[in-house]
C-alpha cells in the first residue's frame, strides 16, 4: 500500500490496563509526560464534538466516497474519546484533580462551539445555521492538521521506545489512526465551501485562531497537572510561562525527541499556507496501518470484539 492509498476507515476498539503505568511515563522527563498527559483531558470532549458536527454535515455530502470516509472518521473519533476516558481515570488514580481542565474543554466544545454560538446565540435562519456548521467543520479540519502532523511525527520517532509501553501504545495507536484519516476533515470542509478562494481564505483565518489556542491549552493543562505532582522538582513546570515552556520543550525535544519541537510544529503549520496543501501528502498510511497491526491494545481489543 502506498502512502496515499484510499481504503475503508474502520473503528477499532482497544483493551488496555494502565493500573501499573507511572504518572511520569516518559522516564526522567516529567515535563514531557505532563504535556502529553494533558491530551487525555482535552480530547474526549473535543472528539465527541467532532462526531456531532460531522453527523450534522453528512446530509450535505453529495460524494459517496467522501460520505463513507466521514462515517469512518466518526467511528474512529468516537472510539478515541472512549479510549482517553481510560487516561482520565488513570490520572485521577494518580491523585490528579482533572475537573478544571475537563471543565474548560467542556465549555469550549459543548457550549461555545455548540449549535448555538457561544452557547446562547440562536441562529434565526437555516442559511446561518448551515454557515455555522461549515465553520465548525473548518475548525475540525484545522485541528486535524495538528493531530495528523503529530501522528506523522510519532510514527517516525523513537522517543517513546523506552517509555511505559501501555501509555505509549495508547497514544501511538490513536496517532496512527489520525494519520490514517488525516485527509477526511480537510476534504469535507473543501466539499462544503462554495469556492476555492473562500475555502483557502477560511482555512487560513481558522488557523490563526486554532494554532495559538492549541498551544495555550496544551501548555496550561500541563501546568495544571504539574502543579499537583508529588515531585517537588516536577512542580516547577506549573510556575513557568507559556514561552518558557515552549523554549524548554524545544531544547528537550531536540535532545530526546519526547515531543515534537516547537520549530517543527511551526514548520508543518506553514505548509498549510500553500494553496496546493493536501494532508494526504503529510503522512504514510501504510506506516500507520503497520503500527495498528502490531499495537498490543488494538490486538487485545480485536480479540475481545
Amino acid at each position: 500500500m502506498s502512502a496515499n492509498t484510499r481504503h475503508i476507515l474502520k473503528g477499532r476498539k482497544i483493551a488496555l490496563d494502565m493500573s501499573q503505568s507511572p504518572l511520569h511515563w516518559i522516564p526522567g522527563d516529567a515535563d514531557s509526560s505532563h504535556l502529553v498527559n494533558g491530551i487525555h483531558l482535552l480530547l474526549p470532549a473535543g472528539e465527541l464534538w467532532f462526531c456531532r458536527v460531522f453527523n450534522q454535515a453528512l446530509p450535505l455530502v453529495s460524494d459517496d466516497i467522501l460520505a463513507e470516509d466521514v462515517k469512518g472518521f466518526i467511528r474512529q473519533e468516537a472510539l478515541h474519546a472512549q479510549a482517553h476516558r481510560h487516561g482520565e481515570r488513570w490520572l485521577q488514580a494518580n491523585g490528579m484533580d482533572i475537573e478544571k481542565a475537563k471543565g474548560r474543554a467542556d465549555l469550549l466544545f459543548e457550549k461555545l462551539l455548540s449549535d448555538k454560538p457561544l452557547g446562547v446565540i440562536s441562529l434565526p435562519t437555516k442559511a446561518l445555521q448551515k454557515r455555522w456548521l461549515i465553520a465548525r467543520v473548518g475548525l475540525i479540519a484545522t485541528i486535524e492538521h495538528f493531530t495528523g502532523f503529530l501522528g506523522d511525527w510519532c510514527m517516525n520517532s523513537e522517543g517513546w521506545d523506552k517509555a511505559d509501553p501501555v501509555v505509549a501504545d495508547l497514544f501511538r495507536w490513536h496517532l496512527a489512526e489520525e494519520v490514517e484519516h488525516r485527509h477526511v476533515a480537510f476534504e469535507l470542509f473543501e466539499h462544503l465551501c462554495k469556492t476555492q478562494l473562500g475555502f483557502y481564505l477560511s482555512r487560513q483565518a481558522l488557523m490563526s485562531i486554532v494554532f495559538p489556542l492549541i498551544i495555550y491549552m496544551l501548555t496550561d493543562t500541563a501546568r495544571q497537572l504539574a502543579g499537583q505532582d508529588p515531585d517537588q522538582q516536577a512542580r516547577k513546570l506549573a510556575r513557568k510561562s507559556v514561552l518558557r515552556i515552549l523554549w524548554e520543550m524545544e531544547r528537550q525535544s531536540r535532545r530526546y525527541d519526547h515531543t515534537p519541537t516547537f520549530t517543527l510544529m511551526v514548520e508543518r503549520t506553514l505548509r498549510w499556507l500553500s494553496p496546493k496543501f493536501d494532508p494526504i501528502n503529510e503522512g504514510d498510511t501504510a506506516q500507520a496501518l503497520a503500527y495498528i497491526a502490531r499495537s498490543p491494545a488494538a490486538n487485545a481489543g480485536a480479540a475481545t470484539a
